[in-house]
């Protein structure tokens, strides 16, 4: 969740949408995320709404405390039934991400949960997800999530590498999470993920290679592998400005991904969006499908954002701030948008185009249907799909997928 907030109407004090935003709310899956803004250090790269104790000492109090942040959190999910009011949706999907959520207690983890659960219900299927740093768990941290109701986690590996982690400033030694997916196996977790970061400065093939390697020889179902992305104000893109490091082309980004693809193939994953691979539809990661597909959730915690009905907001971002305004019984809420139906149909090209059945053609209009047919000339587009009315990415078209989107876009 990156820290930047975008501008929008002041959000209501108590939190109420519009009736247009819960008209027909029955018929569209809702997911919760959880914000946990905690870190016990902040990596290089990461440009995310995240605090370690020392960039929150003398800022927010006993208000911003870890210690008090899992009821402040529950005080969110309340609010959020006030404002959802009696619909009867059960929850589809809850994900605790970070920041890093394993910091908390695991107790913590499973009464945020059990706010959901309680408040609203789950479904009999729902996916529960935490996210979490390898060195921050251990067997009884993932039994106790487990029996809590938790049954998904992905752990940041990022690489295999020292010399890699090092540049990313990641604490956690190699061999680390691939120990961490064998004790959340043995804890009873149906599916673990694997978070993986390529086209750090220093890393060479071999070395992406090796991370591919050491992840799928840990046996998880999902792989998540990101090109590195250099985010101005972070400590690497000063190290970079600095020539302390170098800057990592598009060229080797394109290789990377390649070798990903190539190796997660191999060993039976398929990619079911640009970024994203598992073994098997179950394997998938339900909750960021809700965002890919526009469906309604939940953003709690500091610089959360929300969607409901084509109404977007977000929360106040520092942790201090947010749990005083649910203190005073108010909306934590910094902004909103209404979306328009061609903010929507924008939204689902540039989302939709990302997953493995792709974009209907019927989201196009003139100029980004003649687009669509030079892509498919070029080879950026499947021919089976397209004669089916989708548009779908062939492997050259995931590399090039944001030039792709922008075309038919446009």
């Amino acid at each position: 969740m990156p820290s930047a907030l975008p501008d929008g109407e002041p959000v209501p004090s108590d939190g109420a949408l519009p009736a247009s935003a819960l008209a027909a709310a029955a018929d569209r899956p809702l997911g919760f995320y959880l914000h946990v803004p905690y870190c016990a250090t902040r990596c290089g790269y990461c440009d995310f709404n995240t605090y370690t104790a020392t960039e929150l000492r003398g800022t927010g109090g006993v208000l911003a405390s870890r210690d008090n942040y899992a009821q402040t959190l529950v005080d969110e999910v309340r609010l959020a039934r006030k404002v959802l009011g009696d619909d009867p949706r059960e929850v589809r999907t809850v994900f605790v991400g970070g920041g890093t959520p394993t910091l908390l207690a695991a107790d913590d983890l499973v009464r945020m949960l059990g706010a959901v659960r309680d408040e609203f219900g789950l479904a009999a299927d729902a996916e529960v997800t935490t996210e979490a740093n390898p060195e921050s768990v251990d067997p009884a941290y993932l039994a106790t999530l487990r029996e809590g109701g938790f049954n998904r986690v992905s752990f940041g590996m990022q690489s295999a590498r020292q010399h890699v982690l090092k540049v990313l400033d990641r604490t956690h030694t190699p061999g680390r999470p691939e120990a961490c997916v064998a004790e959340a196996r043995a804890a009873g977790f149906d599916h673990v993920n694997l978070d993986l970061i390529y086209g750090t400065p220093g890393e060479s093939d071999d070395d992406w290679r090796a991370t591919l390697d050491a992840a799928l020889g840990a046996g998880p179902d999902h792989v998540s592998a990101y090109a590195l992305i250099v985010e101005e104000g972070t400590q690497l893109a000063r190290r970079i400005r600095r020539g302390e490091v170098p800057m990592t082309d598009d060229d080797v980004h394109a290789d990377r991904y390649l070798i990903a693809e190539e190796r997660l193939s191999a060993a039976g994953f398929d990619w079911y969006e640009v970024s994203n691979w598992a073994t098997s539809e179950a394997g998938r990661c339900l909750h960021n499908e809700l965002y890919w597909r526009g469906a309604d959730w939940w953003g709690a915690g500091p610089g959360a954002h929300s969607h409901v009905g084509g109404v977007r907001w977000w929360n106040v971002k520092h942790p201090g701030a947010y749990a005083g305004a649910l203190a005073a019984g108010r909306s934590p809420g910094a902004g909103r948008e209404i979306l328009t139906d061609e903010d929507r149909r924008v939204e689902r090209i540039l989302l939709e185009l990302r997953l493995r059945e792709g974009a209907p053609l019927t989201l196009l209009r003139e100029e980004g249907l003649a687009a669509s047919r030079r892509a498919l000339s070029d080879g950026l587009l499947q021919e089976g799909p397209y004669e089916d009315g989708r548009a779908v990415l062939t492997l050259r078209g995931r590399l090039l997928a944001d030039a792709v989107v922008r075309d038919l876009v446009d």
